[in-house]
């Protein structure tokens, strides 16, 4: 088996509005907690790229990950600054960011991702489902009943991951 230089790496961005955690619109936030927890990731204040970040070598399924995780601290409306640096200053590769924030199209609870682009920058955007009613309570009960839906995060990280290509094959 040939082992990689080194192993691929991935920035997730989570989307939120730092002032109001716990709403819906700060669900990519809650995601990017959620991954910290799992893998035991600390989380601090990176003044330099504009938010809160934490990196550390995980496992995604079988796969050895470099995984830096960002919440932008601007509200997420104005966070493309923020984001942008992140980027510079981490993985330096628009393929390897995945973007996650709330979508009002879907149901609660739903993932949908595909590759997007940015002044001809291709990113993957993980939207999770939010419906449209509701109240901060029950978005706060939404991401603390997320569990399994980390599990198919985690999954649809590893296959990103999987295509980059420092990945073991």
């Amino acid at each position: 088996m040939t082992v990689p230089a080194k192993f691929p790496q991935l920035l997730v961005v989570g989307l939120g509005n730092l002032p109001f955690p716990n709403t819906r619109h700060s669900v990519g936030h809650l995601i990017v907690d959620a991954l910290a927890q799992r893998f035991g990731i600390r989380l601090t204040t990176n003044r330099a790229l504009g938010g809160i970040t934490g990196r550390s070598n995980v496992l995604l399924g079988d796969l050895n990950v470099d995984l830096t995780l960002f919440k932008p601290k601007p509200l997420m409306n104005i966070s493309g600054p923020a984001v942008v640096s992140a980027l510079r200053h981490t993985t330096k590769v628009p393929g390897t960011m995945i973007v996650v924030h709330d979508s009002l199209e879907h149901k609660p609870k739903a993932l949908s991702y595909h590759l997007s682009s940015w002044s001809d920058a291709n990113f993957y955007r993980f939207r999770i489902g939010i419906g449209r009613d509701g109240d901060a309570a029950t978005y706060k009960a939404l991401i603390g009943t997320f569990g399994g839906g980390l599990d198919l995060v985690c999954k649809e990280l590893e296959k990103i991951a999987l295509k980059q290509p420092s990945a073991a094959r």
